[in-house]
């Protein structure tokens, strides 16, 4: 007679978003025990600068799941980002390997360009408004792959984007910061809670992967690709 297989024990965050595809979900719910969301990161660059958080959580749309335990959610990471992130985030900036990973996915990766930039019609750049394809060619321009950037930088930049350029330089500036914040929000959830990190982006995967390579960051990071959705 076969043994029954045991019961999956490991506990994962998904990251670096706050919803996932049903699909994902279903394939991480027969590994893991349970399935940890974070909330919509509303990141806060000044007082004046920042995101917008959506309100919606995975819950909304698997009641059931929440009440038995399967999914566990309402991890913030939304607010100002203190000195500990802020190092963090300046870490991953200064890398130039990461930095590569982040720019050549954002020119060939379209999962990866949508999550940071809405230019599927106009794109307000500066005191201005552009057609989208017109603003993504500025944004890949080869030299913001090089260009020195930082929490601080981003701030300042936020206070004054009035010339074109300045505006693109924020909007990238702000991308590179977003993106290293939600990855340290990962390694420290999943530091304080025992998570695995899982995701289904590839592009975020590898950069978790350098970002705990560099820093000698033990962490438990698994890939689930997408085949069909």
């Amino acid at each position: 007679m076969a043994l029954p297989t045991p019961a999956p024990t490991r506990r994962a965050l998904y990251y670096p978003f706050h919803l996932c595809h049903e699909q994902t979900l279903a394939r991480l719910l027969t590994d893991y025990a349970s399935v940890h969301f974070r909330d919509y990161m509303a990141l806060q660059l000044t007082p004046m600068s920042g995101t917008t958080a959506y309100q919606d959580r995975m819950g909304q749309y698997y009641p059931k799941l929440v009440e038995t335990g399967r999914i566990v959610q309402g991890y913030s990471v939304s607010g100002p980002l203190d000195a500990g992130a802020v190092s963090a985030v300046d870490r991953d900036l200064a890398d130039q390997a990461w930095r590569d990973i982040f720019h050549q996915s954002l020119k060939n990766d379209r999962r990866f360009q949508r999550g940071l930039f809405d230019l599927s019609h106009s794109f307000a750049v500066g005191g201005s408004t552009v057609p989208g394809p017109a603003a993504l060619l500025r944004l890949l321009e080869d030299q913001r792959a090089t260009r020195a950037c930082s929490v601080e930088l981003a701030r300042t930049l936020s206070q004054a984007r009035v010339a074109p350029e300045d505006g693109y330089a924020y909007e990238y500036a702000l991308a590179l910061v977003k993106t290293s914040a939600a990855l340290v929000y990962t390694v420290r959830l999943c530091a304080q809670h025992g998570l695995d990190a899982v995701t289904d982006s590839d592009v975020h995967f590898r950069l978790l992967e350098r970002t705990c390579s560099r820093d000698g960051i033990s962490l438990e990071n698994r890939f689930v690709r997408r085949e069909g959705y």
